[in-house]
């Protein structure tokens, strides 16, 4: 026989408990994914490069910089609204720029 929840039973089931906290995962993972997006598509149209390598060059910016990858996406996305690229982002990202430059090169 399965057991009946009552109503106000239901926030304090383990279980609804484990599923809330998957269902915000879940939301702030596909947020992070959308302003991954909205960056690896403004670094394909300014590099030009190719998703992949525009993937890299923001894994290496946020690694040069010790961050999320995503929070890295975001202050690039920001500038688009008329938010200033914080200067270390700028740097890592001219410095990782450089070194694609001259791997394509040899």
């Amino acid at each position: 026989m399965a057991a009946e929840v009552v109503w106000g039973d239901a926030a304090r089931d383990p279980a609804v408990v484990e599923l809330r906290g998957e269902i915000a995962r879940l939301r702030r993972a596909l947020d992070g994914r959308a302003v991954t997006d909205q960056a690896l598509g403004m670094m394909m149209a300014l590099v030009p490069c190719p998703r992949k390598e525009a993937a890299r060059l923001l894994a290496e910016v946020a690694r040069r910089c010790d961050l999320p990858r995503r929070q890295v996406a975001a202050a690039l996305v920001a500038t688009s609204e008329g938010s200033p690229f914080p200067q270390h982002l700028d740097h890592a990202l001219r410095g990782a720029l450089r070194r694609l430059h001259v791997a394509g090169r040899t």
